[in-house]
């Protein structure tokens, strides 16, 4: 199992991305989204156990997380997929639940697939 992420860690990880998810600085290395994508989704899996909602954000990284009826083999019926940028938006409050949904920004399956209550991840909070 792998160590907590703390708060600290996670603010390290998403800062880089930032003036690139506001429109104010060019998109970072792959390694450097790569890395905000996976510490921001794994702190959300530590913080919101469980296993009845996969999110998935292709190619960097996939959690299972959520309370409830537990999922183990095949295609979850709770899945929640976006972009990296979507992502990243939504973790740091840059972007809404609602909003994302009516852009189209995320594919949400599944009647407990919405992570709103969850969101903005409460250290990245503006």
């Amino acid at each position: 199992m792998a160590a907590p992420i703390s708060a600290e860690e996670l603010r390290a990880a998403v800062a880089p991305t930032l003036p690139w998810l506001t429109g104010a600085g060019d998109r970072p290395p792959r390694a450097v989204v790569g890395a905000a994508v996976k510490t921001s989704a794994r702190w959300l899996a530590q913080h919101v156990p469980g296993r009845s909602v996969e999110l998935r954000v292709p190619p960097h990284v996939a959690v299972q997380c959520v309370p409830g009826p537990r999922h183990t083999r095949g295609t979850p019926p709770n899945v929640v997929e976006t972009d990296a940028a979507t992502w990243l938006r939504l973790a740091s409050g840059r972007l809404t639940w609602d909003d994302a949904v009516a852009a189209g920004s995320i594919s949400a399956s599944g009647n407990r697939a919405d992570l709103s209550p969850h969101l903005p991840l409460p250290p990245l909070r503006q």
